[in-house]
């Protein structure tokens, strides 16, 4: 295959059945650094998603993968550990932007077919104006604190044995607080105060935004949610169950929490 100098300028993120292509081998150059031939993809669906290496990076789906050395079809979630949070976050951008780009191929107000506008990330109508851009859906994840316990919960969508903080998504009308009461209070049945931030995290598992909080306990008997938490409880940082891998921001804030107790954060999974 041949370039031009302008496609070689440009990195690619290839989707196919929801795995990226990545190039484990190259490093810190672990996407496609070449341009995009028209034998598998059709180069005008693709989307820009920023910067790589400090080269404009465009991602598109294609029917299969491009038979390259070194290439690996990986599921998005290991992109982090093979490549590193940055890498991560790009390929969870450019995965979020083609799922919009997909889901908004049809107008949702008059059902005409939409078009991308040039220079803007837009889906415009030609019939009825309406424009669609990327949405994001804000969770809230709380980790309630007495003294040295941490609250722990799994849901059975969890891996066998995994607990983790608590989350959920942010209802139309609620601020960020008044979710995590409302979360807090749902699923486990217990009241929490001092209520603080810790940080936030894109999770591209389709299109959320986690916002995370420490928060302490302020009384209740746990009571777990039927249908939505399979377990809860207390647990001490000597007693830890299995928690959730290191690209999820859930792990980020239970080592915070350790860190705060005094105790070393164990060992990953």
């Amino acid at each position: 295959m041949r370039y031009s100098g302008m496609e070689q300028a440009v990195y690619w993120i290839l989707r196919c059945e929801q795995q990226v292509l990545v190039f484990p081998g190259r490093a810190a150059e672990v996407f496609f650094p070449a341009g995009l031939p028209s034998a598998f993809a059709d180069p005008t669906a693709a989307v820009p998603v920023g910067e790589w290496l400090g080269r404009p990076c465009q991602a598109a789906d294609v029917e299969c993968f491009p038979d390259l050395p070194g290439g690996e079809a990986t599921p998005l979630r290991a992109v982090f550990a093979l490549a590193g949070g940055k890498a991560f976050a790009v390929a969870g951008r450019a995965t979020q932007l083609l799922d919009w780009q997909a889901n908004h191929r049809f107008c949702g107000r008059c059902g005409t077919p939409t078009l991308r506008l040039d220079g803007e990330l837009a889906m415009r109508c030609p019939a009825c104006g309406l424009l669609a851009y990327p949405r994001i859906s804000p969770a809230v994840m709380v980790l309630v604190r007495d003294g040295r316990r941490l609250l722990l919960a799994r849901s059975s969508r969890f891996k066998p044995g995994v607990y983790s903080a608590l989350a959920g998504f942010v209802e139309p009308g609620e601020t960020l607080e008044q979710c995590v009461i409302r979360e807090v209070r749902e699923e486990v049945g217990i009241g929490i105060a001092n209520l603080r931030y810790f940080a936030s995290q894109s999770w591209p598992f389709p299109d959320s935004l986690m916002i995370a909080f420490l928060a302490d306990y302020a009384g209740g008997a746990i009571a777990p949610q039927q249908g939505e938490i399979e377990a809860a409880d207390w647990f001490t940082p000597e007693a830890l169950p299995l928690l959730p891998e290191p690209v999820s921001i859930a792990r980020r804030l239970i080592e915070a929490a350790l860190d705060e107790i005094g105790t070393a954060a164990p060992v990953a999974p």
